[in-house]
């Protein structure tokens, strides 16, 4: 089942608050940005950039991603490993989004932004 309106409100408030502080700069966000997606019962943060060798190619490679489970009532969160692959955080599971954008924040493995 997809989020409500208030729950989608919520993320929407949590992702502004998190873009406005990890965003680049504005005179570089041609060259790499960072943007949300909301599709199902996730989240998921990507990096936009244009392709080395086409400008005018764009990718979106996902970093980052968290599922709701409504039964749990918890936020699974994820990180993409260099082989391609989602792997577990820890810790595992936020409680609210906003948990989740302040443990993405935080980075403390330097598992998102290196």
């Amino acid at each position: 089942m997809a989020f409500n309106e208030l729950d989608l409100k919520r993320i929407e408030k949590a992702a502004a608050d998190f873009l406005a502080v990890r965003r680049p700069p504005p005179d570089i966000r041609g060259q790499l940005d960072l943007e949300y997606t909301v599709y199902n019962q996730t989240i998921e943060l990507v990096e936009v950039r244009p392709v080395w060798n086409n400008p005018s190619e764009i990718r979106k490679p996902p970093f980052a991603k968290a599922t709701y489970v409504r039964t749990a009532n918890e936020w699974r969160i994820f990180w993409m490993r260099g082989n391609l692959k989602w792997h577990a955080y820890d810790p595992p599971v936020a409680p609210t989004i906003a948990a989740f954008f302040s443990l993405l924040h935080e980075d403390r493995f330097c598992c998102f932004f290196g």
